[in-house]
């Protein structure tokens, strides 16, 4: 294994592959001076202050001082700096081939037409008021009450800790109203009861009537101060999903397209590996989804911040592109009211992991989408309705990202992660991807992909890639995840909670 690799002949510095010592040569006679941590970034020559550094061939911040040939290069000798590109629209489009054998997975058929990869009944809440009726409804459903409806996999209780003491109106207010209704029509959902308190400003009525929501046998609703009281709404609530789960159970795993398929491309505790091996293998399968007429779906927009020019090059129409730069200009916006940076992100764990600036993540976060075009952006838990490569607007914090993402109808998750993520998420089961294999064989528990192998093995990104692929498929089809399998999921539900709470 080399000692360090270079990611583009424009690049002026080099990533460590292992921890360096004083003294390793570099090129071009430079050798590095002092200590370098592996996944960190080493100056190739000399690089004045003021002046770009660039990895992958794009600026990932400034020089704060003058840096020598084979010094590290890292928060204390790289700044950040705004970000002003001219943006190009569709300039690097390339079209997917369609691909030549059509594959399938077991999935459930809904009468919305809708397919899922799971057969989950959903207790979610308007309000944190009612967060402990839901959680106790779903709780009396254990393992041996389910038994008898082996086809149903389990009950789930959707809680979160907002619904009042916010405006009634406003992108608050309009993103949670998403989150529920997306919940409720998911397609790993075989049947949902909705529980409010009956005074919040977040009224169960009020979503029904807007999205048209109609109560029947796998659809029920109901206020705790209706019902009077909460012994008796749990008793209730009990009572509504019993009569729920011979319906639920009706519904068998059967073959459907891939196309049918909508994956959550999501990262967490990122390192510098994450932007050179699992990214780019995520990417890969992001385009094999894309050729089978299915959907890959990415967010976290600060975390595209500074290389959101590069998927405006993929941008299926202008419109698409300025969809998408709006998101920006309004995150700008958003973080200077909020007294923030742009560059608040990467986290302690990142920059430990070698990250440096948000340009440098998001240059290595962009990647999981691959390089089929751009076709829709949508805002936080809106419906997904385009197909192939597509964008949803939310923070870069996981849960609150990947529960958006879910509301907008992601029936999968492909997670990557090089520090080591615990995340997992229900209904929609999500793979872990480790960009290094330190890390893999550390947290071989959590971890599925181990794509660190690209640089440990020789394997390649589209190697690693199609493995995902045919993970994807295959934990479609009922196979479960090492998250799933360990129960992960019921406390990642985190409805992202945009402006006041009054």
């Amino acid at each position: 294994m080399a000692d360090w690799v270079r990611l583009d002949p424009q690049d002026n510095v080099v990533t460590a592959v292992k921890p360096l010592a004083a003294g390793v040569a570099l090129e071009n006679g430079a050798e590095t001076i002092g200590l370098v941590p592996r996944g960190h970034k080493i100056a190739t020559r000399a690089i004045a202050k003021g002046e770009a550094v660039r990895k992958y061939a794009q600026v990932i911040g400034y020089a704060s001082e003058d840096i020598a040939p084979g010094a590290h290069v890292h928060s204390h000798n790289l700044e950040f700096r705004n970000v002003d590109v001219e943006y190009e629209f569709g300039t690097d489009l390339r079209p997917v081939t369609p691909a030549a054998t059509p594959d399938t997975f077991m999935g459930y058929r809904r009468a919305s037409g809708r397919v899922g990869t799971r057969n989950y009944i959903a207790v979610v809440t308007s309000v944190n008021c009612s967060a402990t009726a839901a959680k106790r409804i779903a709780a009396h459903f254990t393992p041996e009450k389910l038994k008898d409806y082996p086809n149903v996999d389990g009950v789930v209780a959707f809680v979160h800790g907002t619904g009042c003491g916010m405006a009634g109106d406003g992108d608050g207010f309009e993103a949670l109203n998403r989150v529920m209704w997306g919940y409720a029509r998911h397609p790993n959902h075989a049947a949902v009861l909705m529980v409010g308190l009956g005074c919040e400003v977040n009224q169960i009525d009020w979503l029904l009537s807007l999205y048209g929501l109609e109560q029947g046998p796998t659809f029920q609703t109901m206020n705790i101060q209706d019902v009077a009281g909460l012994r008796r709404t749990i008793e209730a609530g009990i009572e509504k999903i019993e009569k729920m789960l011979p319906v639920a159970n009706q519904f068998t795993r059967e073959p459907c397209p891939a196309s049918e398929l909508m994956v959550a491309l999501q990262c967490g505790g990122s390192d510098a590996w994450s932007g050179i091996t699992a990214n780019p293998a995520l990417g890969y399968a992001c385009d094999l989804l894309a050729a089978q007429g299915a959907t890959g779906v990415l967010a976290e927009t600060p975390e595209i911040y500074g290389a959101e020019h590069l998927l405006t090059r993929r941008a299926a129409s202008p419109e698409i592109g300025q969809k998408l730069i709006g998101l920006i200009k309004w995150w700008e916006d958003y973080t200077a009211r909020n007294k923030g940076s742009m560059d608040n992100n990467p986290s302690p764990g990142n920059k430990k992991g070698g990250l440096t600036t948000i340009l440098e993540k998001s240059l290595g976060a962009a990647a999981k989408g691959g390089t089929s075009p751009l076709n829709g952006v949508y805002k936080y838990g809106e419906p997904v309705t385009a197909k192939g490569f597509t964008f949803m607007d939310s923070p870069g914090y996981d849960p609150a990202s990947v529960t958006g993402q879910i509301a907008s109808g992601c029936n999968l998750v492909a997670f990557t992660t090089g520090r080591g993520s615990a995340f997992g998420a229900k209904p929609s089961p999500s793979i872990k991807i480790a960009t290094n294999t330190e890390m893999y064989t550390r947290m071989v528990e959590d971890m599925d992909v181990n794509a660190g192998a690209i640089l440990t093995e020789g394997r390649t990104v589209e190697e690693v890639g199609r493995e995902i692929y045919e993970l994807l498929l295959r934990v479609a089809s009922g196979e479960m995840s090492k998250s799933e399998a360990q129960g992960l999921g019921d406390n990642e539900f985190v409805p992202w909670l945009i402006g006041a709470v009054m």
